[in-house]
């Protein structure tokens, strides 16, 4: 008889999909990777799950993406997915359930400013 697989094994009923990041270049850059990454986001899927588990996999991204003292998205950064602008909604609201499932990435996006 096998041992049960460990919680977050593949397979194991605690086991759950990654959820997918897309960073900008400067970002990307910062965080020493390449192309998306692939993050397991422990509880409800939401914007500040997605970053606080970024943060903690990335400590050199601490204060770029959201600021240290208030927790807010900062100004020139945008959040996408699924084809929507997710930027004003709640950080703590749940992300769309294909960016919880894996199917679709969250996109960290540099805003661009002027005219």
């Amino acid at each position: 008889m096998s041992p049960a697989p460990h919680p977050g094994a593949p397979g194991s009923p605690a086991a759950r999909p990654a959820v997918r990041v897309v960073l900008p270049a400067h970002l990307r850059v910062l965080a020493r990777t390449e192309g998306e990454l692939s993050l397991e986001v422990r509880g409800e899927v939401t914007q500040a799950s997605v970053v606080d588990e970024l943060e903690r996999l990335h400590p050199q991204l601490r204060g770029t993406i959201r600021d240290p003292a208030t927790s807010r998205r900062r100004p020139f950064v945008r959040f996408f997915a699924c084809g929507e602008d997710l930027s004003h909604e709640s950080p703590d609201a749940p992300l769309p359930p294909a960016v919880a499932s894996g199917a679709e990435p969250l996109l960290v996006v540099g805003a661009m400013a002027g005219g």
